[in-house]
């Protein structure tokens, strides 16, 4: 009797704690009272629901399966299931959007998951911050901008909230906004964490990086590439903007075809090679004649093209014109 009497207030302890939005004490409430009783029902739930509200859908869905196992009718964890089952088909949706590039389709899927529960201040963020690299990704540069805006004005301690926002704007070619971000964000990591804080110290070398080589010769722009493009991105790019300017397909405008074709070239040299990449990144010189001299950099763009479209040094492509 005395056992079921500290069950009891237990279970109405963990579900006072769920009221006030202590998640991690109905776990740990709900836990104990699992451990002196396996099936309990309403113990199952409460553990489901505060999982689900910390955004640890997995653990959540775990949890309301065991209970449906004991009991396939329980009202609290079908409901409970049901809920979070339908809350991650949508962000499914929006994620497969997001990986096949349509980007318009994967902000509409975010958008109506955030809907489907709009209190769930731990799902909402993190896709919130999907739905704004969507928008940098998709070129709506504005829109990414103004949502990062809000989710650090919503969030004001969190400097990954900034982050997003520096990402935006060097997503946007704005570098100088995004160095002031990101070191608005390095001061916001608290000294006591180490690794954020060594990560912070990188993300603004990035910016500054990023800033420097805008107003040099910057690879990315000149395949119109943002700076987070995949080496599958680089390299198609590179293979569209290679056939556009080949020399032979602009007679008209040779000279300047030629000089886009070399840069073109070039940049996908760098980009394509992983050690290069790195080096580039960091705004170390790429080349070895690259340092203090300023001598430029000996490249053949046209045995390259033809290197990597698997031709031969001596063949020539034959374009249609008009």
């Amino acid at each position: 009797k005395f056992v079921d009497q500290a069950t009891d207030l237990m279970m109405q302890k963990a579900s006072a704690l769920m009221g006030i939005g202590d998640y991690y004490g109905v776990i740990s409430d709900a836990g104990k009272i699992l451990k002196q009783h396996p099936q309990n029902l309403e113990a199952f739930r409460l553990r489901g629901m505060a999982y689900f509200w910390l955004n640890e859908h997995e653990l959540a869905i775990k949890h309301f399966r065991e209970g449906l196992k004991l009991d396939p009718e329980h009202k609290g964890c079908k409901e409970g299931h049901k809920r979070v089952k339908k809350l991650e088909k949508k962000k499914a949706k929006g994620d497969q959007a997001f990986d096949e590039q349509k980007y318009e389709d994967a902000v509409k899927y975010y958008q109506e998951a955030i809907e489907l529960e709009p209190d769930h201040y731990n799902f909402a963020l993190p896709t919130k911050k999907l739905i704004v690299q969507a928008y940098s990704k998709d070129g709506k540069h504005d829109k990414a901008i103004e949502l990062a805006e809000e989710i650090v004005e919503e969030n004001e301690k969190d400097f990954e909230a900034l982050w997003t926002l520096g990402d935006a704007y060097t997503a946007a070619e704005k570098y100088e906004d995004a160095v002031r971000v990101f070191r608005q964000a390095a001061e916001a990591v608290p000294d006591s964490d180490g690794d954020q804080s060594k990560r912070a110290k990188e993300r603004v070398k990035e910016a500054e990086v990023a800033l420097k080589q805008s107003k040099e010769k910057n690879y990315y722009k000149i395949l119109d590439l943002p700076r987070t493009a995949s080496s599958k991105e680089i390299k198609k790019a590179y293979r569209e903007l290679a056939m556009k300017w080949h020399p032979d397909k602009n007679p008209d405008n040779k000279e300047e075809a030629e000089k886009k074709f070399q840069d073109i070239g070039e940049a996908y040299e760098v980009l394509s090679d992983p050690e290069l990449k790195a080096k580039y990144d960091r705004g170390e010189p790429v080349f070895e004649n690259q340092g203090g001299g300023g001598q430029p950099h000996h490249f053949n763009a046209n045995q390259f093209f033809y290197q990597n479209f698997g031709g031969g040094g001596g063949q020539h492509f034959h374009f249609k014109m008009g």
